[in-house]
């Protein structure tokens, strides 16, 4: 008997390790990773350039800042000028996760997907936070920054992802009640926590995963 699909959101606040874990999880399941490869798809599947996705992912009022950078050469495609809303935007995004994960297994980053997701009946939605300490190790080695710097980063980043989250979903950024799982990667590292919740989705799901050291 085949398998059906099932789908894993990733949630998370900036320097948590989200990324790495949601990685970390597709390898251990065997299943497709979308995280800015969703605009990717979304741009050939809607025939706009992919810069007008890229150019404020997962900040509510990415069309403005996009339409003030017009000297950016991209096409309306199909859509027009008329037709080309953040409502629009979100959409032709939203449909683009929707089709991934119809026939495929998929890990998705941020982007509402659990919302958008909402109705798939093999979904496991996870949220992962860490000790402020270590988000600002994080992005300091990964931007090269400062302290100070850093924690501005994680302020402004954490800031845009729950007005995204929040303004196009009926649910709270973060929050315990959003998601079936809240971790925080500080408690047990990056490695643990992945194996913790591949634990969980896979009790969750009945699926068998092999662990990695």
């Amino acid at each position: 008997m085949t398998q059906q699909p099932f789908a894993i959101t990733i949630g998370r606040s900036l320097g948590s390790g989200g990324r790495y874990i949601g990685k970390r999880l597709a390898e251990l399941f065997g299943a497709a990773y979308f995280d800015k490869e969703i605009l990717s798809l979304a741009a050939r599947e809607s025939g706009l350039s992919e810069a007008v996705f890229e150019s404020k992912d997962e900040h509510k009022g990415f069309l403005r800042a996009t339409l003030d950078g017009m000297h950016h050469a991209w096409s309306l495609g199909e859509f027009g000028a008329k037709g080309l809303t953040e409502e629009t935007l979100f959409r032709v995004q939203s449909d683009a996760i929707r089709s991934a994960a119809e026939h495929d297994s998929c890990v998705f980053i941020g982007r509402c997907a659990d919302y958008v997701l909402r109705e798939h009946p093999r979904l496991v939605s996870v949220f992962v936070a860490a000790d402020q300490a270590d988000r600002v190790r994080l992005i300091m080695q990964r931007h090269a920054c400062d302290e100070r710097e850093a924690h501005k980063l994680i302020e402004q980043g954490d800031r845009a992802r729950a007005n995204f989250y929040n303004f196009y979903s009926d649910k709270k950024w973060g929050d315990a009640a959003t998601y079936d799982l809240c971790i925080n990667s500080s408690r047990l590292g990056l490695d643990r926590s992945t194996t913790l919740i591949a634990q969980f989705v896979a009790e969750r799901l009945g699926l068998q995963f092999a662990a990695k050291p």
